[in-house]
């Protein structure tokens, strides 16, 4: 049976060399292609593929993001994450979001194809460096980032206007709610990501991909 699959990265040049290479050998299908988080949540809940294959850092929405939509929404799509950074706030933002896989984009060709028929096929598609450090992280128990409770949509919200510099005034007269309630989700915010200051939960919120200010968001 075919595996149909979304790609999205937001390099043309990138998406035609994976493009070409997965297709090789006749059972997978690249059905689509998007060069921004916003486009392939289009494609995905329109054309449902069995695998999404996505970049981690895109305009508009990040990889970990797209991930966390699909997850929200219950969409019946296996993620494989292709990134060219392996630094454990990214991977492991990614586990959490509920990827299937991350590989690293200096990966052999028949390696990444093989990730995607992994997950394709409800197995785990994690690089075997990557898998070291995810196991080692389990060995020690410093296993925060991938066990912490998710922000909401509303702390997401409150997480990116702080990030665009808004005052709590200003983010409370952007959603309509008070001083106090903007506060209070910050608090929730900073014990959520284990931080204590604004600075911090902005910076480890961007790093993580959680938050993205590179477009207008998700």
């Amino acid at each position: 049976m075919t595996i149909r699959v979304i790609l999205a990265d937001d390099h043309a040049v990138v998406r035609k060399g994976i493009c070409d290479f997965l297709q090789e050998d006749g059972d997978i299908e690249v059905i689509a292609q998007a060069g921004d988080g916003a486009k392939v949540k289009e494609l995905l809940a329109s054309l449902r593929p069995d695998v999404a294959l996505l970049d981690v850092r895109m305009p508009h929405a990040t990889g970990i993001e797209v991930t966390r939509w699909i997850r929200e929404k219950a969409l019946p799509i296996r993620v494989l994450i292709l990134s060219a950074y392996d630094d454990d706030p990214f991977v492991f933002a990614a586990m959490q979001a509920g990827a299937n896989g991350y590989v690293l984009k200096n990966a052999e060709a028949d390696e990444i194809t093989a990730a995607v028929r992994k997950v394709a096929q409800g197995r785990s598609a994690i690089a075997p460096d990557i898998a070291e450090k995810v196991a080692a992280h389990q060995s020690s128990g410093q296993m925060g980032d991938l066990t912490a409770e998710p922000l909401t949509e509303r702390e997401r919200e409150i997480l990116h206007s702080a990030a665009a510099g808004l005052t709590n005034k200003a983010i409370g007269a952007k959603l309509i709610i008070s001083d106090r309630t903007v506060q209070g989700h910050l608090a929730s915010i900073y014990s959520k990501l284990g931080v204590n200051t604004r600075t911090e939960a902005v910076t480890k919120a961007l790093h993580m991909g959680i938050i993205d200010l590179s477009g207008t968001g998700s």
